[in-house]
């Protein structure tokens, strides 16, 4: 392997560590434990479950999910892979015609989410959507048995919609090693005789592996998460079978049981992940290197480039955004916009900023901790803050359920003993459940960008402020906050659009009577009229662009040296914090 003209930064000897006042340890192990907490439920609730369900499912139920959520998760990986790979380094290290708008629009399919591009392509290739219609009436075909169309409702077109609004994620991945990449390697393989392909796959590729780890490991996580896309396209994966067991069939217990099996594939994602970035690490240069120079592509190569840049963008997002924008003023759906929606548009927003506050509270003071003090409490407590991220939607809000109806018991008895009136349920009844949902699942985003954004900065400025005298308080709202105030902004922003975004654990937790925008267009597209649903899946959607754009702002400005695999991602968290 050619050798790295980076160099590599020497440690500073690490300080030793010091103790936290009582009060901030405790909030440590609390906001610790509560991110254990639904897993330790979970494996209760399994634990206590008939044992005669193990031989029904192990019959019935786990081979034919079990092997749909591998082929899914397999074929997402393979196709949204090179779907991001190809476009990373196509836009990277080449100009060809319309590459400039292109960097900007590549990311741009974050902003949709899986289920509503599910439906999505329902309504346009279904045998009763758009296109099929109009070669029928082209063609003069009588009925579906005249010729033969590829079914969107099936395994292969499941991985097909959701690689095109996930793949993004191993594209930004991509991109951000690719653009750190010393133009010397490449520029001394190219004097040896490498070709373009040969270049990429012998240097290029090889040292993006960390990048890419990172990349298909969080597009895989958010393919298992997910239960409205392959519901919906008739896949039926573990997480469709925990949703079915648990509300259809009746059965916590089985549902929790399944959820376990879940467990096994989330950890060997973080394996794989973990093995994919095997002895790589790259520290950045303290000189300022010459990065990759795009290299022109011209006549039909330049084309050709630009067709395999502009078919993700327009499978990803202009295909749904012009859909729902088609139905939004066809159907006059803007007159949806009364009381009923401005209420469920109001309750999105609300859930989304309550949890997005409480996330970025925990994790100023978990990070803030561990910076003060690298004890075996914080550092453990930061680890399990970024299982969160790993949990999928359904099975975090199975593990939630029988906590939180305790802990509103145990409040319900208190209150009636000190009243003498009923109180009801505080957290199930008023969503509460919805938003610590939130924060459990998302807190990894928030520690990740602060504990990377705290990581570039010297710790001899803390050093200083304690040379002078500055008490921990102080050097928390004096240095620490004002620091990773850019950290801050970026998480509130991908925080709140992934609540508003978040459909399984919403649509488990969700109080009778209460509707968020997810939810209203599964509900929507449940009962066969996802195009009455199309204004509120159109907000999901343009929420969303903002903290894409900013995203893809932030990557293009940053000063292109290289840094480590933990802020690879360009914004997304970094694999240890997330995992």
């Amino acid at each position: 392997m050619i050798a790295e003209t980076q160099t590599a930064i020497r440690p500073s000897a690490p300080r030793k560590a010091k103790s936290l006042p009582w009060w901030l340890s405790s909030a440590v192990a609390a906001i610790g434990l509560i991110v254990l907490l639904p897993l330790a439920a979970l494996i209760g609730i399994a634990a206590e479950g008939d044992m005669e369900i193990w031989p029904h499912l192990i019959a019935n139920v786990l081979p034919a999910s079990t092997l749909d959520t591998l082929a899914l998760l397999t074929g997402i990986g393979v196709v949204a892979g090179s779907m991001g790979i190809t476009a990373a380094w196509l836009v990277t290290a080449h100009r060809f015609p319309g590459r400039g708008i292109l960097v900007w629009l590549l990311p741009l399919p974050l902003a949709v989410p899986t289920y509503i591009t599910a439906y999505i392509y329902v309504e346009i290739f279904d045998s009763a959507g758009l296109v099929q219609m109009a070669l029928r009436d082209v063609m003069g075909w009588k009925s579906r048995s005249d010729y033969w169309f590829p079914e969107v409702r099936s395994l292969p077109g499941c991985i097909l919609v959701m690689s095109a609004v996930l793949y993004p994620y191993i594209y930004i991945a991509a991109r951000a090693m690719f653009l750190t990449q010393s133009a010397s390697m490449l520029e001394v393989a190219r004097t040896l005789g490498a070709s373009r392909i040969k270049l990429f796959r012998i240097i290029a590729l090889p040292l993006a592996r960390p990048a890419l780890a990172v990349g298909v490991s969080l597009a895989l996580l958010e393919a298992l998460n997910d239960i409205g896309a392959s519901e919906y396209l008739g896949v039926r994966t573990l997480t469709v079978s925990v949703y079915n067991t648990w509300l259809n069939r009746g059965s916590l217990p089985g549902a929790a049981q399944i959820a376990c099996v879940m467990l096994a594939f989330v950890m060997g994602l973080i394996l794989i992940e973990r093995y994919g970035r095997r002895d790589r690490r790259y520290a950045a240069s303290p000189k300022r290197h010459r990065t990759v120079h795009p290299v022109p592509l011209v006549g039909a190569r330049g084309w050709i480039a630009t067709v395999l840049c502009t078919m993700p963008v327009v499978l990803g997002f202009v295909l749904p955004t012009a859909f729902l924008l088609r139905e939004t003023f066809r159907g006059s759906l803007f007159d949806q916009f009364d009381a009923d929606f401005l209420a469920h548009f109001m309750t999105t927003i609300g859930l989304s900023v309550v949890a997005t506050c409480a996330v970025l509270i925990l994790a100023v003071v978990l990070v803030s901790a561990v910076r003060l003090a690298k004890t075996p409490l914080t550092k453990g407590a930061l680890f399990v803050a970024g299982l969160g991220y790993a949990l999928p939607g359904t099975v975090l809000a199975l593990g939630l359920m029988t906590p939180l109806v305790g802990i509103d018991n145990l409040i319900g008895t208190l209150w009636r003993n000190l009243t003498g009136e009923r109180l009801g349920l505080l957290l199930m009844g008023a969503a509460g459940g919805i938003v610590i949902a939130y924060v459990i699942r998302f807190l990894s985003i928030a520690t990740g960008s602060l504990s990377a954004g705290l990581d570039r900065v010297s710790p001899s400025l803390e050093d200083a402020a304690r040379t002078l005298g500055a008490s921990r308080r102080e050097m928390v709202w004096a240095i620490q906050i004002p620091l990773m105030r850019p950290a801050l902004a970026s998480a509130a922003l991908l925080i709140f659009v992934d609540c508003i975004k978040e459909l399984p654990a919403t649509l488990l937790l969700r109080p009778l009577n209460t509707e968020t925008l997810s939810t209203l267009v599964y509900t929507y597209a449940s009962r066969g009229r996802f195009e009455d649903g199309s204004l509120a899946a159109l907000v999901i959607v343009l929420v969303g662009l903002l903290p894409v754009i900013q995203l893809v702002r932030s990557a293009e400005a940053r000063p292109r040296v290289a840094e480590s695999p933990s802020s690879a991602a360009s914004g997304s968290p970094s694999p240890d914090d997330r995992h």
